[in-house]
């Protein structure tokens, strides 16, 4: 595969740990890892949209995704593949040209039809044994980021991204 057209990501067991946390007022959190917003930035800096797609339909996730300016997200999905089809027509691309990362079996249909695919060190075996790439990363510990660096490195350069990095800081000051 080549550089992808488009990233798609899923939250909870990636950005995440896969916990959940509930208070006695039924106020639900989630702990991200800020790391992987260095993953966000970099797909910018290529040039390539990211899209959310997770089961959960959660507004922790809407937030996450709005602090760090990600345009495509999709809530409550209970056919990944389906809407990863729908979203690659209306990109104009083939899921050939799309990386994805999950982490469980709900993930597991579109992760053996996306041109790449990855999951956390921690996913179960048997999702494991179908993916291109295994990560040294735990979900929730900054898994996402290490996916993109992977693919920075794999099809661009870690220095270009650290340049245009210092190009902008140095713009912003």
């Amino acid at each position: 595969m080549a550089l992808p057209k488009l990233v798609i990501t899923d939250i909870d067991g990636v950005w995440t740990d896969g916990s959940m946390y509930y208070d006695d007022t039924n106020q639900e959190f989630k702990r991200f890892n800020t790391s992987d917003s260095v993953g966000v930035l970099f797909l910018k800096y290529l040039e390539i949209p990211l899209v959310i797609m997770t089961g959960e339909n959660t507004q922790i996730v809407q937030r996450r995704a709005d602090k760090l300016k990600v345009e495509h997200v999709h809530l409550g999905v209970k056919n990944k593949l389906k809407l990863a089809k729908e979203v690659c027509a209306a990109h104009n691309i083939t899921l050939a040209e799309v990386a994805f990362i999950g982490d469980d079996i709900n993930d597991l249909e579109l992760l053996q039809h996306v041109g790449f695919s990855a999951v956390p060190s921690n996913a179960p075996s048997y999702v494991k044994d179908k993916v291109n790439l295994v990560l040294k990363t735990k979900g929730g510990d900054g898994a996402f980021r290490e996916f993109i660096e992977y693919l920075v490195q794999k099809y661009s350069s870690i220095d270009r991204m650290l340049q245009r990095y210092t190009e902008e800081k140095n713009l912003r000051q």
